[in-house]
């Protein structure tokens, strides 16, 4: 267990950098927790009490149309943070799932935990604050590449960008994820 919360702090301290007694304060707040492939971490309709850094694994966060079509928003590996922020940061109700798409481990983190911490350690207000930003980037990003650019430019993004990401998941899955057809994503790999 030992190295894995060396890696958080590593993770950590590629932004903001911690002494040992702020790293021991901070990293009693941080629980361990460990997911089967397909088990949910978030489903719509629940509260979203905690926040998810992804020690090893994979997952999806999704939502479903009225027709039963899934939108995959993100997924998610090492060393990604990952939850439904919306319903995160206003305690209400999720509108996404989060789902395992391999045997995943975590480190979990309680909005009321991370509060506390991000009071306590100013790195950490520094941490969320950079990680947030860096988010909304991507999320920015895509969105725009989904309004302007073709299925096969968003494909061979993702191939350039996520190449790692293309071998762990189903070509169904990449497929929603690029707002594509599986048929589509298959032309476009010829």
């Amino acid at each position: 267990m030992e190295d894995k919360y060396k890696r958080l702090r590593d993770h950590i301290e590629e932004i903001s950098d911690l002494t040992d007694e702020e790293w021991d304060f901070l990293s009693k707040h941080f629980k361990y927790k460990s997911f089967k492939k397909h088990q949910y971490l978030i489903q719509i309709g629940q509260t979203v009490p905690s926040e998810f850094w992804i020690i090893n694994g994979l997952v999806k966060s999704f939502t479903v149309d009225n027709d039963g079509k899934e939108h995959i928003l993100q997924f998610g590996m090492e060393d990604y943070w990952v939850s439904d922020y919306n319903a995160y940061q206003n305690q209400i109700k999720s509108t996404l799932h989060v789902d395992c798409l391999e045997d995943s481990e975590f480190f979990s983190l309680s909005f009321e935990n991370r509060e506390i911490i991000c009071q306590e350690v100013k790195a950490m207000a520094n941490f969320f604050r950079v990680k947030a930003n860096l988010g909304y980037i991507a999320l920015q990003k895509r969105i725009l590449s989904h309004l302007t650019e073709t299925a096969e430019e968003r494909y061979n993004n993702l191939l350039t960008t996520l190449p790692k990401l293309i071998q762990r998941v189903p070509k169904k899955l990449l497929a929603a994820y690029l707002g594509v057809s599986r048929e589509t994503l298959s032309r476009l790999k010829v």
